[in-house]
């Protein structure tokens, strides 16, 4: 059953959209978060990028779930509320629902339209259980619904999207998340392995251009909702691997130099000169372990395929 909890929706223009980009665009070198990727197309084109067959985390991932279902019910139990955070479609999250029979689901995400469609047909499959949608920036502070209160939680946090955050900003979410979820909580997240650079490159580089399309998305919503006037064909999509860092990084790089206005400011680029949009940082086992531990969690749990691509790993409220 769907119910859905009072929150604050979006406005069409967004101030904090607003400030992230124009602040961002006025850094030298350029740089906007990652989070306003996801308005409804955006969203959608993530979603088809899961399925792409260079991309190999959400089917790694997914296998993890599918398999490992009575391993995640014996470590944690029947009648938690499961918290999920950055839910989009919640196609993955059906496995660990039916592996641990939850009390409650509550998938938060900024993308209302999205969330409340993909809430809608995850509680049509699952007939009985709250499913309490909650939009909203998991980045910022958040309000659970009072319908789980007193309730044990589970967090899940598929997907490898703790990478797309500079690690100070990751220990900081993971905290928020475990005063978030509180005392006796439980936090099972996906992490990206690193691996052959190649490999890297080819998950977000795609031959099928939908990785190039979701970037320019940003674009199109920035001229959209800030009265932007960005060419489309002034920029091209670029995927890097930064060794030192550890991470994939995607870019817009301006074909030509460029002028152009956004929410009323003049901005240049000069040909060769990007926009960086995004980071997804890959660990090493240890280093997702230390990550964790940061942010208030002590890791308990991991699962890995046989390849090494991919760990699932579940943590307690330290």
């Amino acid at each position: 059953m769907l119910l859905t909890e009072d929150a604050p929706a979006l406005t069409r223009i967004d101030p904090a959209f607003r400030r992230d980009i124009v602040e961002g665009l006025s850094r030298t070198p350029k740089a906007t978060p990652p989070i306003w990727f996801y308005d409804r197309k955006g969203s959608e084109l993530f979603e088809q990028i899961t399925d792409l067959p260079e991309y190999y985390p959400t089917r790694t991932e997914t296998a993890l779930l599918e398999r490992h279902g009575p391993d995640f019910a014996a470590a944690v139990g029947e009648g938690r509320a499961v918290v999920e955070f950055g839910a989009g479609s919640s196609r993955k999250t059906p496995h660990l629902l039916r592996a641990i029979a939850p009390a409650a689901y509550v998938p938060i995400d900024i993308s209302g339209d999205f969330l409340h469609t993909s809430s809608a047909q995850l509680a049509s499959a699952f007939p009985g259980l709250p499913v309490l949608p909650v939009v909203g920036d998991f980045n910022g502070p958040l309000t659970l619904p009072a319908a789980i209160e007193g309730l044990p939680r589970l967090g899940f946090f598929p997907g490898s999207t703790i990478g797309n955050m500079e690690p100070d900003a990751a220990v900081d979410l993971l905290r928020a998340m475990r005063a978030l979820l509180g005392d006796g909580a439980m936090l099972l997240i996906g992490m990206d392995r690193i691996k052959d650079r190649d490999r890297l490159i080819a998950a977000y580089d795609d031959a099928a251009g939908v990785t190039a399309a979701f970037n320019l998305n940003l674009v199109e919503r920035i001229n959209r909702e800030l009265e932007g006037d960005l060419p489309i064909d002034g920029f091209a999509h670029r995927a890097r691997w930064n060794d030192e860092k550890a991470r994939i990084e995607m870019h817009l790089e301006a074909v030509r130099p460029l002028h152009f206005h956004v929410a009323g400011q003049c901005f240049q680029m000069e040909a060769g000169e990007t926009i960086h949009t995004e980071s997804s940082h890959k660990y090493g086992a240890r280093d997702a372990r230390l990550l964790l531990r940061a942010g208030g969690w002590a890791p308990s749990q991991e699962w890995t395929d046989a390849d090494g691509l991919f760990s699932l790993v579940l943590a307690k409220a330290g």
